[in-house]
């Protein structure tokens, strides 16, 4: 036996409009309410690092204990918790956890990465070198005198020929 052909619209239908009441869900989508993190993730030995962090209720500062840093107190600032701290020049290169605890007892946990400070001895090998220090430097500066020297030159001479002429 055939279904009827008017079936299949109907059918269409009463799923276009049951799906959305399935897929949609009516409760609000929230992130994670615990959470810690710094910016940069990433940071050199003797540089300041921010740390934010969330707990259920942002109201009431909270601790962020680390290795190098200690323990630091984040305070409500824009809907997080805020600080900022300065990793020890003499903290060794790796990865650190970072533990926040939140009044209420909850904790979160992030890594920082801490890489040492490398200053370079020297700028970039990118070509000319006019700006390398070395023997290139009294060349560089009569040169460019010179041709101030002759460019004041040519006006006078231009001036007087104008005047003359």
């Amino acid at each position: 036996m055939r279904t009827p052909v008017r079936a299949a619209p109907a059918a269409l239908a009463i799923l276009a409009l049951a799906l959305p009441a399935v897929l949609i869900d009516d409760t609000p989508a929230r992130a994670a309410a615990v959470f810690v993190e710094t910016n940069p993730s990433t940071v050199r030995a003797g540089d300041e690092v921010g740390i934010r962090a969330s707990c259920d209720d942002n109201l009431r500062a909270a601790t962020v204990t680390s290795d190098p840093t200690g323990a630091v107190i984040v305070s409500p600032r824009y809907g997080f918790l805020t600080a900022t701290a300065r990793v020890p020049a003499t903290t060794d290169a790796g990865d650190y956890d970072i533990t926040l605890e939140c009044p209420d007892g909850k904790t979160a946990k992030s890594t920082m990465h801490v890489v040492l400070r490398v200053e370079p001895a020297r700028g970039p090998a990118t070509g000319g070198g006019g700006t390398a220090g070395g023997q290139s430097a009294p060349y560089l500066i009569g040169g460019g005198l010179a041709a101030l020297a002759a460019g004041v030159a040519l006006s006078v001479v231009a001036a007087r020929r104008r005047r003359f002429g």
